[in-house]
């Protein structure tokens, strides 16, 4: 069995099970925010059940639509509220205590290797980086996973990405799942499972696995996992964790996809497919009227620090408006004790308290008609972020802060790479 297959046996209770069959497995945790959030509680009520089935398995974040922006908002942020305290619901993050809800889940330690995860979210993939089988679910059956703990699965088959070589400086693992997304198309692993390996991912942190899995379901995967190792293990702060209980077995794959990454440049989507991939430098000259640092995809720490180092000391193009909006609260503070966010204020950007809100077009950010951004978020869909007839070109932090500069899409290695 491979690694997701292993999982799914685990969780369903079966010594064994391949791709293709269909079980019924106990999840581990289940997660939902405020946009889903009032769906998921209206079809709860709608089973009859009074009581969820576990409060220590439920997190609640709020971070699409933070601070509420209209009255409607708070109207459904306040039933959440309520049904989180008529629930017992131990682990909720509310305004300002938190942040996007896929960093909150992985950096407070909430998911642990070889977790089952469902969460209300398309890109509650992201919870793979640290080993876990996680998956987005819709809202009925988050309702179902409230009550019963358990759900069923299909369960994938696995294409594996190899991943050799050394990134250059200012590309990342961002460049990696583009390209990667590129040459599967976006629904090339559909209902798959895609595992990252190889030396190049061995050596990437938690944040830049956080990145690829994010994306995975963008190939239209079920879910996308880094097997756990060493580093999952200090990050997650695991102690007599042996990595080789979910690493080794049987692996079997539908395909395998090798990239070197030395040879990889910046990548970019060209609107409107995630999939419509090429290298920066030819896109490069393209004007754009904003940019965004940030979402679940690119706001961690990392992330931030890669787009400072490029913008300190400079300007953003007169042109340009740049939203930058860390991932996190934690990363938030981490990024102001290290100076980062004086740096993007200093050059221009206006910094924002974490939330998705620009990503989805859904609270600040959005675009105007005829509008071009350059994003480091996860989809560029026609009106993912505003006008449908606006354009989102997506990309690394490291491109996106060159841009920023230039006021048209920039080759970040010609920044000092």
């Amino acid at each position: 069995m491979n690694i997701f297959e292993r999982i799914l046996a685990r969780a369903s209770g079966l010594r064994e099970v391949a791709a293709g069959d269909y079980v019924t497995a106990k999840v581990d945790l289940a997660m939902f925010h405020d946009l889903t959030g009032p769906l998921t509680i209206n079809a709860f009520k709608e089973i009859g059940v009074e009581k969820v089935w576990d409060p220590e398995k439920i997190v609640v974040v709020f971070d699409h639509l933070v601070p509420a922006n209209t009255m409607e908002t708070a109207e459904l942020h306040k039933q959440v509220r309520s049904f989180v305290k008529q629930q017992d619901i131990k682990h909720f993050y509310d305004v300002g205590r938190g942040g996007i809800c896929h960093q909150v889940v992985v950096e407070n330690g909430h998911v642990k290797p070889g977790d089952l995860v469902v969460g209300a979210d398309s890109h509650t993939c992201t919870y793979g980086a640290v080993g876990a089988f996680a998956t987005g679910v819709g809202s009925t059956d988050m309702a179902a996973a409230l009550a019963t703990g358990e759900l069923w699965f299909k369960v994938p088959a696995a294409i594996k990405v190899e991943a050799k070589g050394a990134f250059k400086k200012y590309v990342s693992a961002k460049d990696l799942i583009l390209k990667v997304i590129g040459e599967l198309t976006a629904d090339g692993a559909s209902y798959k499972g895609l595992e990252f390996r190889g030396d190049a991912v061995q050596r990437m942190s938690v944040d830049g696995r956080m990145t690829l899995c994010n994306m995975a379901v963008e190939a239209g995967a079920k879910a996308g996992l880094v097997p756990p190792d060493e580093v999952t293990a200090k990050y997650l702060g695991l102690t007599g964790f042996d990595p080789r209980l979910l690493g080794d077995g049987d692996d079997s794959y539908e395909r395998v996809l090798h990239v070197d990454v030395g040879e990889l440049q910046p990548q970019v989507a060209v609107p409107p497919r995630v999939d419509d991939v090429k290298p920066v430098s030819e896109a490069k000259g393209v004007p754009v009227d904003q940019v965004f640092i940030g979402s679940c995809t690119n706001g961690r720490i990392e992330d931030l620090r890669v787009a400072a180092e490029i913008m300190r000391g400079g300007k953003v193009h007169k042109d340009v408006r740049v939203i930058v909006i860390p991932a996190s609260n934690k990363v938030f503070l981490q990024a102001l004790n290290e100076g980062l966010i004086k740096t993007f204020t200093e050059a221009g950007a206006v910094v924002a308290n974490p939330n998705c809100g620009p990503c989805l077009g859904g609270h600040m950010g959005l675009l105007a008609s005829g509008e071009t951004c350059l994003s480091t978020s996860n989809r560029n869909f026609i009106g993912r972020m505003g006008s449908s007839k606006a354009r989102i070109y997506l990309a690394s932090p490291a491109t996106a802060a060159a841009t920023a500069l230039e006021g048209q899409i920039a080759d970040p290695t010609e920044f000092g790479g």
